[in-house]
């Protein structure tokens, strides 16, 4: 094996909003990230059109739900991971809603600092705020 960049080392999804279909693979990608999901909650900002999925090869490889501007659950498959599709599915968040919140657990403090949230200590977890001008 090589330690160079492979074909599938590119972020090759595409972001686009959730439709009801979708909901058995958000609930797999929020499922497998560990993060509590519960497929009513889910089901509900999906109909909102406040659910994004990022999609390759025909399956979906992340998912990012919100309620308004505040994220509540961004994932990606662990096999995909690293490779910019969270970065992508909070930017494309970003775009819809300009200012971006989230409450998030300080070992994925890094991700959202540098996507530019600014970060304070909120009990055991930590509130980010995006600001982007629309």
């Amino acid at each position: 094996m090589g330690d160079g960049p492979t074909a599938d080392d590119s972020p090759n999804a595409t972001v686009r909003e959730a439709d009801p279909d979708d909901l058995l693979d958000v609930m797999r990608v929020l499922d497998a990230a560990m993060l509590e999901a519960d497929a009513d909650a889910v089901r509900e900002r999906i109909a909102a059109g406040e659910a994004l999925v990022a999609e390759a090869d025909g399956a979906v490889v992340g998912a990012l739900a919100l309620d308004g501007s505040r994220v509540e659950a961004v994932a990606v498959r662990r096999t995909r991971r690293g490779r910019g599709i969270g970065s992508a599915l909070v930017e494309a968040a970003a775009v819809r809603t300009g200012d971006l919140t989230a409450e998030f657990d300080p070992r994925v403090r890094p991700f959202y600092e540098s996507l530019g949230f600014d970060v304070e200590p909120r009990s055991r977890r930590l509130r980010g705020r995006l600001r982007r001008e629309r």
